[in-house]
């Protein structure tokens, strides 16, 4: 199945397109994005984004609830919401349009135009394709319980991360049911629904519903 950016993202709903053209496979990118947002940073209009740090720089028309905890590097983008008790820790680079909701908890991440995370979520070092979606309560679990680096399961093909640290790759319009927990270096393909309370692993196809590890079936 395809797991790379080519096939899982559309480069032009987030502000990282140039950055992460120079990768083949999205948790390549991880190990930059604190870097990339400096850089990126420096470049937007002060006409368009609040520079409130060093390091956070939030477009005038965000919303942001004062209960919100923000660590840099951070870009929030136009019209996105930052809900009650948000807890940004640094590496965040978030579009235009998104929410990140109450009591969500985010850190090493791309999140593209139009995601939502919006109810007591946890999303640590990984990449929301456009019009992603994390149902309330489910999380990305970024390391493995023996501390190993993160290994990428496709088809029988074991695809070596180099990271102790991989969450997941989200494709665009994914939907994570409530509850649910993504294992480390899960990667869920463009268009897919996985139903809540699921415990997924490895790689989802495009255009599928996720019922279970033995109950994926294709949308039609």
């Amino acid at each position: 199945m395809d797991v790379k950016i080519k096939d899982l993202y559309d480069l032009e709903q987030t502000k990282a397109a140039k950055y992460l053209e120079q990768f083949t496979y999205p948790w390549e990118a991880l190990a930059g994005i604190s870097d990339f947002i400096l850089e990126l940073g420096a470049t937007l209009p002060a006409d368009e984004y609040d520079k409130i740090a060093d390091d956070i720089w939030i477009a005038k028309d965000a919303t942001v609830a004062k209960t919100a905890s923000i660590t840099g590097p951070c870009i929030i983008g136009h019209k996105t919401q930052v809900r009650q008790c948000a807890f940004i820790r640094g590496s965040a680079l978030i579009g235009d349009n998104c929410v990140v909701g109450n009591s969500t908890e985010i850190k090493n991440v791309i999140i593209f135009n139009n995601s939502q995370v919006p109810h007591y979520n946890y999303v640590g070092d990984s990449i929301l394709g456009f019009h992603a979606h994390m149902g309330a309560g489910s999380i990305t679990s970024n390391v493995k319980a023996d501390n190993k680096n993160v290994v990428i399961k496709n088809e029988g093909e074991l695809i070596e991360t180099g990271r102790r640290k991989v969450g997941a790759m989200l494709g665009d319009c994914a939907d994570i049911g409530c509850g649910s927990v993504l294992n480390p270096g899960v990667v869920i393909g463009r268009h897919t629904n996985v139903y809540p309370l699921s415990c997924v692993r490895g790689v989802v196809p495009p255009n599928s519903i996720y019922k279970g590890k033995d109950n994926i079936v294709e949308k039609y």
